[in-house]
Order: structure tokens, then sequence, then C-alpha cells
């Protein structure tokens, strides 16, 4: 299994490597922030080698800080792309695909939390959690669960959010396979 890599990166170039490769796999304009949770809190790199290695990243101009609608985001040059393809193999490859793999994971969470609201309302007896799935256009679904408590209503947000599109769609396929109960009246 793939979280459960032992294998741990000793040296600022290899961070540096894993850190171009996957700015360069993600192919978009990544925030520090993210960056640094895709590789940092998931615990692929240790936080030292990961600031030393950034300062050196921005120091070469392999990747540069760009300003776009008010926020400063990680930009991978050519010569970090073509650093990440020449020298990726120098970075094991289960920790290459630990880091892919963190990416994805991340920005599939961050897509599911722009689709989908969530919110606690306490009441008397305990706390609703209100979750609205979000279109371009309008709400597919606006829905109420009860729960007794706080640690329950943040269960069920996280297990919502954990994969809202098959949450959704298990939602739908039940409500048209839902059919009357039948009673044997013998």
């Amino acid at each position: 299994m793939l979280d459960n890599v032992s294998i741990e990166l000793t040296d600022v170039n290899s961070v540096k490597i894993l850190l171009c490769f996957v700015l360069c796999r993600v192919d978009r304009d990544v925030l520090p922030s993210e960056l640094f949770e895709i590789c940092v809190t998931s615990e692929i790199v240790n936080y030292f080698l990961y600031s030393e290695a950034i300062e050196e990243l921005l120091k070469n101009e392999t990747i540069l800080k760009k300003e776009k609608d008010g926020e400063e985001y990680f930009v991978l040059t050519t010569k970090g792309k073509l650093g990440s393809e020449d020298f990726k193999r120098l970075v094991p490859k289960s920790i290459r695909d630990k880091a892919l793999s963190a990416a994805m994971k991340f920005y599939a969470r961050k897509r599911a939390e722009n689709d989908v609201e969530c919110e606690f309302i306490e009441t008397e007896t305990g706390y609703y959690v209100r979750c609205r799935f979000k279109d371009e256009k309008c709400d597919l679904l606006d829905m109420k669960l009860f729960v007794p408590d706080m640690d329950q209503a943040k269960l069920v947000r996280d297990r919502i959010l954990l994969n809202p599109t098959e949450f959704y769609g298990n939602l739908i396929s039940y409500v048209i396979d839902n059919k009357e109960m039948k009673f044997n009246l013998d």
C-alpha cells in the first residue's frame, strides 16, 4: 500500500526533484500552501528539507512565484519541467506515486468542497448537518440530516465530503429503485 511507504527522502536534491515532479504532473499553478499540504502535511517530505528545497528552487528560478487574482502561486519553469523528467528516477517510484496520489486526493477534496457546502445547525436536541450539492446554475440537492451531537455531525459531513459524487449518485439510485414495502399476510 502506498500510504505506508517507509522510504524517506533525506537530501534536499531529492526533495527538489520530487517537488518539480509534482508541480509538473499536476500541471497547474499551485498555491504554496497547497504544495506544503500535499508534500509535508501528508508526511512525504520533512518540513526542514521542504523549506530548504523551496528556497533553492526559487533562488535558481526552477520555480517562480506568480501573482494571479491577488494570490501568489508556484509556477514550474521549463528548466524545472525538464529537470523533473530527466532526474525523476533519482527519487524512488513509491515516493513519486505517493506524492501524486496525495496531490490527486487534495485537488479532488478541494473540488468537492467547492461543489458541496456543509453547515451545522444547532437545535435543542442535537444538530442538523445541512448539505447543498451545487451545479453551475442550480442546487442539485439541499438536505438536512439530524444527528444527536457535534462529533456525529462532523463525521457525517466528513463522510459526505470524502466522495460527494458517489454519495449523490447512490442517493439518486436509491430513490429511483425504492419500492413499496410488501407485507406477507400469511
